[in-house]
Order: structure tokens, then sequence, then C-alpha cells
């Protein structure tokens, strides 16, 4: 019973006592066990412990900390965990591939390839050859807006960054991932300058790493503006193009100094993709990322919507897709000459003087082109080219074949061909040396040389004729006995003199132009009679300096020899002057103006030249077939002729009519003219007679007193001509002054220019010259 009662009081817990524990109030030796009874002795039992029904969920503890602020900690703990492991990573591998790169104590700017920088006799440029495409500017030099392009389309914190951008780098990363495919790039100016010097284009995360490292040092070793110059002066722009320079001249055909804002858009639009975006291939894809690049530049506050307005309103750019223009042929052919000039390679930034004179060169290239346009097609003409040398030999005008981007190969200085009749002005120049005039009588008849027989066109013949009407018909028999007379030997030796430098055939068929020369030696021969009979050099280079201003060639053509005398110049000009006037080139007539020279046809009609001259220039004119194929009759005096004399035409646009060396008269005393000695007061310096050549008549007149002192048998008299029987066309007619009564006319010849088949036979032993006029082919035959 107690033990019943004491069970069934209510006893209060306790607080006192030794052994408590410290977090639930219970001694460590108490255990709770059945009815809560205590199991120990002598202490009064604790009071059971209220049990929890068993129905009752057990409530979930509540975490410290927890709910989306917790969540929003542990990303964050964790992120940065992340960027510490992730900078960790990145600094392994910035160290490892930086380790792979050489000591940044060796780390140097590579030189930019040498540019030669290409001048016409004015001083403008005429093309830029070199790896680069174009000479280096300097920030200063080149047009504002091309700068401010750059800056603002490929990196508008660029005078901010340290080299690598990272946010530039970020907002391309999210772009790219949002977009799913590469559509920015995070690549500074510094980064993009420093692939360019040093490192390869492929895409690997070393070349990455290198760039990053590249661009710091940079960054830390040159200024904002030496990398932004560096950078624009080597970056590539498509079409062979590096540089801002090299790049306007090639779409834009200016210098980088003077590209307007709409160009220079265009210029840093190409960046991104210089073949996709190129104006050459795809103008409207050019035009519209132009267009995203001066939005970029009004937002940066370079330029204002007004300026946008008026880039827009300006004509679109035609670039074409090569390099073009006649003048791109002197550019190679400098290239070609310059390393014998400066003994080596070129090592360095060079510019490069020559004679050309642009606006004669586009004139030289209209002419072919319209000729061609013309005519070509219908007559089976498909290449041109042609050659304008003044008195000296200096090039004018070059112009290597039709169009420089179809074909590159320079048909006036490379190609050789036979020049046909072109030729026999040496022939007869070896005939007048040996004794014979203008006059002199040979009989134009069947003829047969060795094996060879060479016929006039449509085998008609004239009989006894002077060697001038020989020459304005272009008779075959008659230069061929004269070569035969004077010995084919005799006739190479002066043509070499003359400055024909092609090995040359000695037989008798060289009469006839059957061994090949290239046009710019035929013309630059010819120039030895326009200006008085010296040797002029063909030429086109005139100096050569550095950058520094060191001069490493100077040209000094100045006092060239004597190659003819003075006299034998005098009637064969008088005798090519008949071409022009009454023989197989009157389509070459130059309004005004006194003018010689010489057609020529090869076989079958494979080639067809003009070579002739006024005071004022010497010019050779070809057309043809690349494939040797034949034309459709096209002679020398057909094609030819008609550009040269719309070449001619322009070229002495505004200059004073001056009379070739010694008026277009022929000196016949009876005398040999090569055993006659030049009077004391006739001029022996090429400059006294090129003082001439550029308008001023009395210095014409004062060059050449001896052939109007020089007591004569009676020359031909100058006498106004019967325009109106002569020709209809008043633009044809000849200058007034030549004789009426015609000394080279005939009814029976005809103005075609044909050599005769069988050329190239071998030729029998030259004859002895005698001199004295011989006036039928029995008594050349019997030595008569």
């Amino acid at each position: 019973m107690a033990g019943k009662s004491r069970s069934g009081q209510r006893i209060e817990p306790s607080f006192s006592g030794g052994n408590e524990r410290s977090d639930d109030g219970f001694s460590a030796g108490e255990r709770i066990a059945g009815g809560g009874r205590s199991s120990g002795r002598g202490e009064d039992p604790l009071p059971d412990r209220p049990r929890r029904p068993k129905n009752r969920r057990k409530q979930p503890r509540r975490e410290r900390g927890g709910g989306f602020f917790g969540f929003l900690r542990s990303v964050i703990y964790w992120g940065i965990v992340l960027c510490i492991w992730a900078g960790i990573g990145a600094a392994g591998l910035v160290v490892y591939y930086g380790s792979r790169m050489p000591n940044a104590s060796t780390w140097a700017i590579p030189d930019r390839p040498p540019n030669v920088k290409i001048a016409d006799v004015g001083g403008s440029i005429i093309a830029n050859r070199g790896a680069t495409g174009g000479e280096a500017l300097t920030l200063k030099d080149m047009s504002p807006y091309i700068p401010e392009a750059i800056i603002a389309i490929e990196d508008h914190r660029f005078y901010s960054h340290f080299g690598f951008d990272p946010i530039g780098l970020g907002r391309a990363v999210v772009t790219n991932v949002l977009t799913g495919h590469a559509v920015q790039g995070g690549s500074t100016l510094t980064q993009q300058l420093a692939k360019n010097l040093f490192l390869s284009p492929e895409r690997t995360l070393e070349r990455k790493v290198q760039e990053v490292l590249l661009a710091i040092w940079l960054e830390h070793k040159y200024t904002k503006d030496q990398i932004l110059t560096m950078y624009l002066n080597r970056v590539y722009f498509g079409a062979n193009a590096y540089g801002v320079e090299a790049a306007a001249q090639r779409y834009f055909n200016k210098s980088a100094r003077d590209v307007n804002l709409g160009e220079a858009a265009m210029l840093a639009g190409l960046v991104k993709a210089p073949s996709k975006l190129s104006p050459a291939r795809d103008p409207a894809a050019a035009e519209a990322r132009a267009q995203l690049v001066l939005q970029a530049m009004r937002d940066q506050g370079f330029i204002s919507e007004a300026d946008i307005k008026t880039a827009m309103s300006q004509p679109p750019t035609h670039a074409t897709s090569y390099w073009s223009g006649a003048q791109n042929y002197v550019a190679d052919m400098v290239m070609d000459q310059l390393p014998g000039l400066i003994g080596g390679a070129v090592k360095e930034d060079l510019t490069v003087d020559t004679t050309i004179d642009t606006s004669l060169e586009q004139k030289a290239e209209q002419a072919l082109n319209d000729v061609l346009a013309k005519d070509g097609k219908k007559l089976n003409a498909s290449q041109a080219s042609l050659v304008s040398v003044d008195a000296t030999g200096a090039i004018r005008a070059l112009v290597g074949g039709r169009d420089y981007a179809q074909s590159q190969f320079n048909r006036a200085v490379t190609a050789k061909r036979q020049p046909g009749s072109a030729f026999k002005p040496f022939v007869y120049t070896a005939a007048l040396e040996m004794g014979l005039t203008p006059n002199s009588i040979r009989n134009d008849a069947p003829v047969k040389i060795g094996n060879w027989a060479p016929e006039n066109y449509e085998q008609k013949y004239s009989g006894p004729v002077t060697l001038a009407t020989a020459v304005a018909h272009s008779l075959n028999t008659v230069a061929a006995q004269l070569a035969t007379e004077v010995g084919p030997e005799q006739v190479v030796k002066v043509a070499h003199r003359l400055g024909i430098e092609s090995d040359l055939q000695a037989n008798a068929s060289i009469a006839l132009g059957t061994s090949e020369v290239s046009l710019l030696e035929l013309t630059s021969a010819y120039a030895a009679f326009m200006n008085g009979g010296y040797k002029a050099t063909p030429h086109v280079i005139t100096k050569v300096t550095t950058a520094s201003g060191k001069v490493l060639y100077q040209a000094n053509f100045d006092n060239p020899p004597r190659v003819l005398n003075p006299d034998v110049v005098t009637n064969m000009n008088a005798m090519m002057t008949g071409v022009i006037n009454f023989g197989t080139g009157k389509a070459a007539r130059i309004p005004g103006w006194q003018a010689a020279g010489k057609t020529g046809t090869t076989q079958s009609f494979r080639d067809a030249l003009f070579v002739g001259f006024t005071s004022h220039l010497t010019t050779g004119v070809w057309f043809g077939n690349d494939d040797g194929k034949s034309m459709k009759k096209v002679t020398g005096g057909g094609l030819p002729a008609k550009a040269w004399k719309e070449f001619m035409v322009a070229a002495h646009k505004g200059l004073t009519p001056t009379p070739i060396f010694g008026g277009g008269q022929i000196i016949d005393n009876g005398l040999p003219v090569a055993e006659t000695a030049p009077n004391g007061d006739q001029q022996t310096t090429i400059g006294a007679i090129i003082s001439g050549s550029n308008g001023g008549q009395d210095a014409q007149q004062q060059s050449q007193p001896m052939i109007r002192q020089r007591p004569a048998q009676q020359p031909i008299q100058q006498q106004p001509v019967n325009q109106a029987a002569m020709n209809d066309d008043p633009e044809d007619l000849p200058p007034v002054g030549l004789a009426d009564d015609n000394p080279y006319s005939s009814d029976r010849y005809y103005d075609d220019d044909i050599p005769p088949a069988d050329i190239g036979d071998p030729s029998p032993t030259p004859a002895t010259v005698r001199r004295h006029h011989r006036s039928s082919l029995l008594d050349i035959i019997l030595g008569q």
C-alpha cells in the first residue's frame, strides 16, 4: 500500500544535486525505465517523463539559416570557391603556356616587310610593290576618319583598357552563348596586333593565352598611338593589301591620306571579314557593313547624324576585282630592274622615281581599248601594246596589254615578235651609209635570191622606183635587193648600233623583219631618227631613294653617243614622212604635225605594227593575238596606225607644232652622205636637239642650220597640198607645205603592207656595194 500510495504522489522535479546533465537536466547515471520507476537506490525517484503520443508526426527540425537566403548564401559561397579554383587554374595555364614562350627580354617588334613606292615623273604614286602592297603612314598623315572608324567598330575602349578588355570579352561570351554561335570577338586592337605580329592564326587556347600576354607587353612598352599606328599599317584588308595605304589604293585608287568618311567606314568594315565583305566581291555587303560602322562612330561621338547623311549620299564605291590599270605593267617592269640597280634585294622602304607621265599612260591605254572595242572582235585582234619614249629614251607611256587584271604578261617588253616591214628603216639606213640616197633608183620586179623569192602584195610591181617610193609603199623586192647589196651583216650592225639588243639572223630575209624583237627596243631604236642621230637607251627609272632620303641610284642619260650621221637621219626622216603622207601609213596622219614612221605586218597577218615619231615623241604600237592566230587582214597601216594616231593626237594636245629633224627634206648633192662631214654650226649634243622637241619652234630652227644652208641638188620643193584631191576628211590631211607632185606616189601600189611567202630561206653571199645608181635587176645580178 505504501508503495502504491507513493507511486501515485506527484513529485516536483528537482534542479538541485551534483551530477546534472548540461543539455537536458538528467544526471549521467539515470535511465528512464518501464513505468517510470527509478532503478536507483537511496535516491528520490524522478517522475516519469511524459511520453508523446505515437500518432503524433515528428516535426522537422528547423535548420539554422534555411530558406531562400540560405540558398543564395550557398550559391555565393560555392561561386566564390569556383572562382578561386578557376583563377588558380587560369594562372596555371598562363604560367604553363607562358613558359613555352621565349624570354620577354628577347621580344621585339618584327620589321614591317619593305614597300616600294613607284612614282611618276610628277611625283604621283603609280603603284606600290612589296608584301604589304603599300607604304606605312603615321596617324597624322592618314585621314582622321580611318582610326576613328576602326576604334568605333573594333575596340571602343581602346584608350582605357590595358591591352586585355575583360568587359568586352564577357560581353562577347554572353552574346555568343545566347545566339548559339560566334557573333562577337573579345579581342582588343592590341591583341589583334599581337596576333598579327607574333602568332599564327590557329584558334587554340595556347595561342589565346600567348596573345593576351603579348598584348599586355605591347601596352607596357608602347603608347596607345604607337600601337594604333602599327595596327593600321599591318592589318589585312583583303586582296593582298596590308595596311590602310595599300587598301585605299587597292579599292579606291587613292591614298589613305585622301579617304573620305564613307570610304573609311568601308575600310573599317573589312577588318571583320576581308574577303566576304570586299567591295570588289560583294558591294552590297560592304556597303551594309559600312553603315554599321557609321552608326558605331555616331554612338561613340566621333561623327554627327549630319555626317552620316553626307557619307551615305556619296556615290557607292565600285572596286575592281583585281589590280588593274596599265600602270601596273610599269610597276612590274620597275621591280624587275630594281635589284640590278641597287645591287641586291630590297631590304627597306624605297621610293622609285620614274619617267612615266600618268596622263600619257592613261591616254595610251584608252587609245588601245578604243580601237580594240570598235574593231578588235570583228577583225580577230584580241591584244595590243604600246610604248612611247622621248628623245633621250625615257619611257613616257607603256601599255603591256589590253587588261592587266586579265593578263599580267607584258607584251611591250617581254614578248618578242617579228617586226615585219617595220624593220626596213635599218636596211635603208645601211644603204644610205653605203652611199645611196632617197633618189637612188632600184627596179621593183620579181627577184630570186638563192632559194628565196620575195614578192610584193598581190604580186604587183612598178619597175624602176626611187628608194623614197620603195619606203613609202613598203616594196619588199627593193628592200631585199638593198639587204643583199649592203650585206645582211651590215644591216644587223646598224640595228644593234641604234639600240636593237635581240639576236638578229644575218640573212637576206632580215630585210623583211624576220628576226624577233621587242616593241620597246624597236621603238627606242626609231628614237635615234627622231633626235637627230643619238642613241636613245630606253629607261624608266630615274632615281631610287630610301625613306631617310639616301640616294641609292641616279640615272644619267645626258650624253648619249651619236650613232647616225645627221644627213642620214635627215634623208631617212624624209622617206619615212612619205610613209604617213603618201604611203602605207596614211591612217596615222596627225593634223598640224609633221610625223614620220613605218608600218609592219608579218606573215598571215599574225602581227601588225606601226612605229613613228614627231619632234616630241616616238611611239610604237602592236596588234595581234597571244596564241599567234591570224587576224583578218589587219596590217600595220590599219588598227596600229589608228591607235597610234589617237594616242599621239591626245599626247600633243596644247603643244606648238614643230617639224621633225631635217624638216622632211631630202639631201642629195651627189656625194655619199656617209662621207660628208657635219658643218661647224651643226648641233652636236642631244640637249640641243631635244630643246626643240617641247614646243619651241625657235630652238628647233636653231638645231638644224646645216640642213637649210647646205648646197644640194634640187630638194623637194615645199608647196601647198591639194587637200581636196587627196582626202575628203580634213582630220586626215597631211601638214601644209608638202609637195603636190608626190614623189612617193604609184597608182599600182596598195596601202597593205604584206610580206611575201617563204620568208627565212638561206640568203646568198652579200654582193659588193657599188656607189652608183643601178636601174635594173639584171644590172644587180650581173654586178655591172
